[in-house]
């Protein structure tokens, strides 16, 4: 959300807003996220109070709401404000669900730091349940044909993109954000993840051949963005969306189009391989992936179909056969 929309905010959801990006160190994704969310949330109140229609929320400005507005917002309204979202916007869960936790979110900083209000009124405001979805990866083959299907005048570059998605798990945005900088003497680089927190990635023999063998070609002379690992055609740090044209492009050649796979799949194949192939534990996994809650690498420990087969058939009972009927003993 730009500046000038934000300031069309109330002054609390300002205040708010400030808070978790300077004290919470929150990303600008997520700032703008609950901002959108909050602006929404506010103009549907404002909307039911003054007897509006809601089919188009745009046009009703929320800069004038204070204090007495927000100690007057009761549980009902949020849940009336989520029935509306699901009904009339058709949002997912998902998206329900990050709306209900900026509107909790809001209120628990009204309450416990702006000591605006004695009690909290979204305390038991609960969230849309979410289905939990196996998360899509790439099986060993798919990866190495997924790899063999980069060619062409930036070959080596998009090869090491695809290399360091698939065996460092990084976020899109972290692979983005690297620098030249951020690749030490011991073979390991520093990534920057949500709310620009730093971990160290260690290299693994495939990511330092993929490295050399592009630092080898990229270009020197011109370069805008010079210390950027990865460079764009007009030699500045490559773009999210050209990362992603790359992957989709590559996936197609490689006959994996049209399945669900993205950037993000491959930080899925990445932690699934490493956790199913390489035995590794979990709690290493958290790490290298650089998650704040170990409930959310949790999803790595699915089994795959054959595991489930072998766990079966590994059973000391798995060879017995059933008795003879009686009709067969005559």
């Amino acid at each position: 959300m730009r500046r000038d929309e934000i300031l069309q905010l109330p002054a609390l959801v300002q205040d708010y807003l400030r808070y978790i990006s300077v004290v919470k160190n929150k990303s600008n994704t997520t700032v703008s996220e609950y901002a959108s969310d909050l602006r929404t949330f506010f103009r549907f109140l404002k909307a039911l109070r003054l007897r509006l229609p809601t089919d188009d929320l745009s046009g009703i400005d929320v800069s004038d709401l204070d204090d007495s507005f927000m100690r007057s917002v009761t549980l009902n309204d949020a849940y009336e404000f989520l029935y509306y979202c699901k009904n009339e916007r058709s949002n997912d869960a998902a998206s329900r669900a990050r709306k209900t936790s900026a509107i909790r979110q809001f209120f628990q900083y009204l309450t416990n730091n702006k000591g605006l209000l004695e009690t909290d009124p979204m305390a038991n405001l609960d969230s849309p349940k979410l289905k939990k979805a196996l998360p899509k990866y790439l099986s060993v083959e798919e990866s190495k044909r997924l790899l063999s299907s980069a060619d062409g005048k930036n070959k080596e570059r998009d090869y090491c993109i695809i290399t360091l998605f698939l065996n460092c798990g990084m976020r899109l945005s972290e692979l983005v954000g690297l620098n030249l900088s951020s690749i030490k003497s011991n073979n390991s680089m520093t990534v920057t993840g949500k709310g620009n927190k730093e971990r160290t990635v260690y290299l693994n023999d495939a990511c330092i051949s993929a490295l050399n063998a592009y630092l080898a070609v990229r270009p020197h002379d011109g370069v805008i963005d010079k210390d950027a690992l990865f460079l764009s055609a007009r030699l500045r740090r490559i773009s999210p969306k050209t990362v992603q044209y790359i992957i989709k492009t590559d996936l197609e050649k490689a006959g994996l189009g049209g399945a669900g796979y993205s950037t993000h799949k491959l930080r899925h194949t990445a932690a699934t391989l490493m956790y199913q192939t390489g035995q590794v534990d979990i709690l290493t996994i958290k790490e290298i992936l650089g998650h704040e809650n170990l409930n959310t690498t949790q999803i790595y420990t699915h089994t795959n179909r054959e595991q489930l087969r072998d766990a079966v058939n590994s059973n000391p009972l798995s060879d017995l056969r059933a008795p003879k009927s009686s009709t067969e003993d005559k």
